[in-house]
Formats: C-alpha cells, sequence, structure tokens
C-alpha cells in the first residue's frame, strides 16, 4: 500500500513562486492591453467620427415632354446606360410639321402684308404732295375770279348810274348785270374749290398717319407684325424639336414608365436619368458627433455592395440645412409638457472620387459606412454657420 508523501518547504515555495509569477504576468498583460487601448483611443479612435447611417444619392433628370402628343418610339429600357444627347423617346411630330407649315405661310401673308402698308406710305405722300397743289391752285382761281367780281361790280355800278340819265339803253345794263352774277357765282366756287381740296388735304394727311402706326420706324425686319409671326415660327419650330427627348447627360435609366403608343401629357414624369458618374454619400451624424467637422476633411467610405475590399476616398462638401426631422412630412412638435430629447441627426454631404467610382460603380440609394478624419485641418477656414 503506497502512501502519500506531504508536500515539503521547498515544494511550497516553488509554486508560490510560479503563482506570483503568472499573477505578474497577467497584470502586465492587462496593463499592456489597456495602454494600447487608451492609446489607440487617444491618438488615433479620437480622430475619426463614423457611422452607418448613410446612403449614396445622385443630382438624377427626371425626362419630362414639354408638349403633349402620342409616342412614336422608345429606344431605352430599366438599366440602359446612355450618352448624354442619345435619343430616349420619340413623339409623334405630325402636328408639330404641320405647325411649322403653317408658321411659315403666316410669317410670308404678315411680310407681305407690311411692305403693301409700307408702299401706301408712298402714295398717300404723294396725295398729299396733290392735295396741296390742288389747294394753291384753288387760292390761284380765287384770286383770278376775286379780280373778276371787283370789274364786274364796278362796271355794273357805272351803267346803273349811266341807265338812271339815259346815256346807255336798258338792254347793256342787264348784260353788266349778267356778268356780274356770273362774276358772284364763279367766285363761289372758288371759295369752294378751296374747301374741298383742304378737305382732301386732310382726309391725305390722317390716311397716312394712319399707314405710319402700322408701319412707324418704316422697317420691315422691326415691324411688331412681323417679329409676332416670325416668334410664332420659332416656336413651332421648337415644339417640333421638343419632339424628341434626349439624355442630358450620361448616365442609367430607371423607373421607365412610357410605352408606344401612350398619350403623354405636358410635364408627366417617363423615365430618369441616374448620373453614375456624379453619385455622392449623405451620412446621418448624430449632433454631437459634428463639433470637430467641418468642410474639406478627408474621408474614408466603404460599401455594403463591395464590402472592406473597396475603400472610397471622400471629401466633406457640406451640411444640410436642417436636420431630417426639420424637413419631415410632419415635423416634431415640442412644445408640450411631456417633452423628451432626442438626439438630431444632420445630413453631411460628401462627394467621392470619380475615378474610384468608375473602377467599383455604385448605385443610388446604396448603404455606406463612413469615418471622417476631424485630425484633418485643410480648408478649415471654409467652415460652413451651421
Amino acid at each position: 500500500m503506497s502512501t502519500i508523501q506531504a508536500p515539503t518547504d521547498a515544494t511550497k515555495n516553488t509554486l508560490q513562486y510560479r503563482r506570483k509569477k503568472l499573477f505578474r504576468f497577467a497584470i502586465l498583460g492587462f496593463g499592456l492591453v489597456a495602454c494600447a487601448y487608451a492609446g489607440w483611443k487617444f491618438f488615433f479612435a479620437g480622430n475619426f467620427v463614423t457611422t452607418e447611417n448613410a446612403y449614396t444619392a445622385a443630382e438624377s433628370a427626371q425626362i419630362t415632354p414639354l408638349i403633349a402628343g402620342p409616342v412614336k418610339e422608345v429606344r431605352v429600357s430599366d438599366t440602359q446606360f446612355v450618352k448624354a444627347g442619345d435619343v430616349l423617346v420619340v413623339l409623334d411630330d405630325t402636328d408639330a410639321q404641320l405647325n411649322v407649315a403653317q408658321a411659315l405661310s403666316e410669317v410670308a401673308r404678315t411680310e407681305r402684308h407690311v411692305r403693301e402698308l409700307l408702299g401706301n406710305d408712298v402714295n398717300y405722300a404723294g396725295q398729299i404732295d396733290l392735295r396741296s397743289a390742288q389747294i394753291a391752285a384753288a387760292r390761284s382761281d380765287l384770286s383770278r375770279f376775286t379780280a373778276s367780281y371787283d370789274k364786274a361790280l364796278v362796271d355794273e355800278r357805272r351803267r346803273h348810274n349811266l341807265a338812271a340819265v339815259g346815256a346807255i339803253s336798258q338792254e347793256e345794263l342787264t348784260n353788266a348785270q349778267t356778268r356780274l352774277r356770273e362774276a358772284q357765282a364763279a367766285l363761289g366756287q372758288a371759295k369752294a374749290s378751296i374747301r374741298v381740296a383742304e378737305a382732301a388735304y386732310e382726309a391725305a394727311k390722317g390716311a397716312r398717319q394712319a399707314n405710319l402706326a402700322l408701319v412707324e420706324d418704316g422697317s420691315l425686319n422691326s415691324n411688331p407684325a412681323v417679329l409676332t409671326a416670325r416668334a410664332k415660327l420659332g416656336q413651332a419650330k421648337v415644339n417640333l424639336e421638343r419632339t424628341v427627348l434626349r439624355a442630358p447627360f450620361d448616365g442609367v435609366i430607371a423607373q421607365r414608365v412610357v410605352e408606344i403608343g401612350q398619350q403623354v401629357q405636358l410635364g408627366a414624369r417617363l423615365m430618369t436619368v441616374v448620373p453614375i458618374d456624379k453619385i455622392y454619400v449623405d451620412a446621418n451624424f448624430k449632433e454631437g458627433q459634428l463639433q470637430r467637422v467641418h468642410p474639406g476633411q478627408s474621408v474614408e467610405l466603404t460599401a455594403d455592395i463591395y464590402g472592406d475590399n473597396v475603400i472610397y476616398k471622400g471629401v466633406v462638401v457640406g451640411f444640410a440645412g436642417g436636420s431630417g426631422s426639420a424637413f419631415s412630412a410632419i415635423p416634431a412638435q415640442n412644445a408640450t409638457g411631456n417633452w423628451i430629447k432626442v438626439v438630431q441627426r444632420l445630413p453631411v454631404r460628401i462627394s467621392l472620387d470619380r475615378e474610384q467610382i468608375m473602377q467599383h460603380p455604385l448605385r443610388v440609394g446604396l448603404s455606406m459606412q463612413v469615418s471622417v478624419d476631424v485630425s484633418d485641418k485643410s480648408d478649415q477656414n471654409a467652415v460652413v454657420k451651421r
């Protein structure tokens, strides 16, 4: 039967020494870990603010017709890449072409009418000169008939006195009286001719003034009626061009809702063009995280679609004009007795490197992880008041 020997003092001392040594190593290890964490927290983690509440966005273009009409062609589909100027939709242009032809005819008719008015001005000017000459002739006749009347009046009076003493016959007196009446009638007719000539002169003058009101500056190209007709022609040509809808910039087609034969109305949304090479990120930071954030600071971003294998470089562009809740459909009303403080988030606009976007394309609405280097002091003078 074996017996268990009690440990000696030397064995006990060795075990205690080992325990103390392990304890010291454990404390030293924990200390090193704590120091490393504190150093990382102080030198690195404190220089970055991060959020996962960030999403990609872009200034997309809504393709809407500027005229109404039936759809003749649809040349693109969803997810298709297009370049600036590519034809997206073609509307039936029959009505537009007829409007252009009608406007061309109206311009020709108006120009012909204005040329006629310009020609009438020369005619009216000639009539005024003619009436002026007639007035002068009538006044000359009035002077001549006045002299004839005066002579006939003197002759009649002389013969009347001679007839009273029997120096001339009664027939001779009668002839003198007849010549006086004829001279008097001719004088009245000359006065009437002057009034007629003056009235005709005023009528010609008024007609010319009325005609000049239609062709005030005497120029075809500056006539209001011609300018109006040409403006309508220009509008008709613009409407004809608007039957073809083109891509405003390079991008990807999304939300196409138009079909061939559909009658589209003015301003109806047909599709959206998303400029994937100009995508940016809106990061929603808590208000307490923005104390050291300012425009111009560098940003590192990762997208869930690529994971940590792709790190995007970005720059803080600016801050939104208000928090998300401030622009919500029903803003929060905090003027009540049951108020509870809720931390607000402010959208921060971040631009991305275009070359990286072309190498690793993104789409609108993707989730992003954002880390802003607040130790970056570049462009600090461009801080936007917020």
